[in-house]
């Protein structure tokens, strides 16, 4: 397994969402390798109030904040074409392929799949509660230097450290057959015969 990014966004609550924070963590195959990137982004339509209550990112937080259009190629060079990995990451590829029409990456592996898959017993699949349930939080929080869920940076991590408890026990075999069915670019169809 290659080098991808465990990526999470945070939007400020228009419809359609802007991106107002962007976490991402790189891994080496399974592994965390410490290097992190974390912007916040000054939104055209300010940040609604229901959704400042979940991720804690006030109109305030954001004011001296670039907006998106001026960071993206410092975004494109992280990023590169490299996989992603996400918790819903259909959220994460939706929200930067709007902003990045010509970014697209590897392959786009959904933590949530992964987890569906591989902890049938679960009775909720959230990356708070899956996070808790495995005692990730801690690890999440160490990994990008303190935060808690619905920080980007914080979920990015969260996401990358429950692939790792997830896959880290399975063959090669095994975890490729999970990867290749959590990869939401790259959908196996089946036949009808």
């Amino acid at each position: 397994m290659k080098r991808m990014w465990a990526v999470d966004v945070e939007g400020n609550g228009a419809n359609p969402p802007e991106i107002i924070e962007l976490g991402i963590v790189e891994m080496d195959g399974l592994r965390l390798t410490g290097r992190v990137k974390h912007w916040q982004f000054r939104p055209e339509l300010g940040i609604t109030p229901i959704v400042s209550r979940i991720h804690g990112i006030t109109n305030e937080d954001v004011a001296d904040a670039p907006p998106f259009d001026d960071v993206v190629d410092d975004i494109l060079l992280w990023l590169e074409e490299a996989p992603i990995v996400g918790h819903n990451v259909r959220v994460e590829l939706e929200a930067l392929s709007k902003v990045l029409p010509d970014w697209k990456p590897a392959a786009a592996y959904d933590t949530l799949k992964v987890a569906r898959r591989l902890l049938p017993y679960q009775e909720k699949f959230g990356l708070e509660r899956l996070g808790g349930a495995l005692g990730l939080k801690d690890a999440a929080s160490k990994a990008v230097g303190g935060g808690a869920a619905h920080s980007a940076p914080y979920d990015a991590a969260m996401s990358a450290i429950l692939l790792e408890r997830l896959l880290t026990p399975l063959s090669v075999t095994e975890r490729d057959s999970v990867l290749m069915d959590a990869d939401i670019i790259n959908v196996r169809q089946g036949s009808l015969l």
